[in-house]
C-alpha cells in the first residue's frame, strides 16, 4: 500500500516549504493521512485482512501523536493542515 514517488512528490510540494521538505509535520500528516485513506479502501473489499490492520492502526497512531504535537505548539498551523485535509467533521 505504499505511495507512488510521483503522489508522494504531489504531496511534499503541496503541504511543504519546497520539493525537498519531506520533514516537516505538515507533510508527514498529509502522507501519513493519503496512506491511511489507501487501507481504508483496502479495507473495503478484503475485510479480512487482519495483519494489515495493525499496519493501519499504527499509522493512525503515529499521525494522532504528530497532530497532538502540532496543536501544543502552534496551533495555527494544526487548524490549516485539519482544515485541508479534511480530518475533522
Amino acid at each position: 500500500m505504499a505511495l507512488t514517488k510521483e503522489k508522494k512528490a504531489e504531496i511534499v510540494k503541496k503541504f511543504g516549504k519546497d520539493e525537498h521538505d519531506t520533514g516537516s509535520i505538515e507533510v508527514q500528516i498529509a502522507i501519513l493521512t493519503e496512506e491511511i485513506n489507501a487501507l481504508t479502501e483496502h479495507f473495503k473489499t478484503h475485510k479480512g485482512d487482519h495483519h494489515s490492520k495493525r499496519g493501519l492502526l499504527r499509522k493512525v497512531g503515529q499521525r494522532r501523536s504528530l497532530l497532538n504535537y502540532l496543536v501544543k505548539n502552534d496551533v495555527t498551523r494544526y487548524r490549516s493542515v485539519v482544515k485541508e485535509l479534511g480530518l475533522r467533521k
